[in-house]
């Protein structure tokens, strides 16, 4: 897309978009977190102290959900093959497949490894789409926040246990 005209976000098919993007991010991450929720496994493994309450992460991805959905709706709207939608769909990717290899298959050093990935994905999309659009590059910011801390979370019960 040219760097001249910005474009409509409020125009009609793109609010579509917006709409589709919150329904399969928000859906299919809310799907994996139903059928990959902490159990027994999870509630035995030793934590570190600074391992928050399990109430709080429902709350905290589905705003960060919110997020990575408009950012992606942007970048995806401005310019939908270029390096920062395809830095988007790979951390999306990886998002999801965390859950499920910690929680369902209980493997803790591969999803260590997943959510690293992850980490570069999230910086990738940040360093790529913050010159075009700044927007989505800020709506990332709690993402890599809330990811680095989750990193370090995974570590840490990786060595505990």
């Amino acid at each position: 897309m040219s760097t001249l005209s910005a474009p409509r976000y409020s125009a009609p098919r793109n609010l579509l978009l917006l709409a589709l993007f919150l329904l399969v991010v928000i859906g299919v991450g809310g799907l994996i977190g139903t059928q990959s929720i902490p159990g027994p496994w999870y509630e035995g493994l030793n934590k570190p102290p600074f391992n928050p309450p399990n109430w709080i992460f429902g709350p905290v991805w589905f705003t960060l959900y919110v997020l990575i959905a408009v950012a992606g709706w942007r970048t995806f709207v401005r310019d939908r093959s270029g390096a920062a939608m395809k830095f988007w769909y790979g951390q999306m990717v990886l998002n999801w497949a965390w859950s499920p290899v910690w929680f369902t298959l209980q493997l803790i050093w591969p999803a260590f490894a997943i959510i690293l990935l992850l980490l570069v994905a999230i910086i990738g999309f940040i360093a790529t789409v913050r010159h075009g659009d700044r927007l989505p590059a800020l709506l990332f910011v709690p993402y890599l926040a809330w990811v680095s801390f989750a990193s370090l979370l995974n570590l840490s019960i990786g060595i505990l246990n």
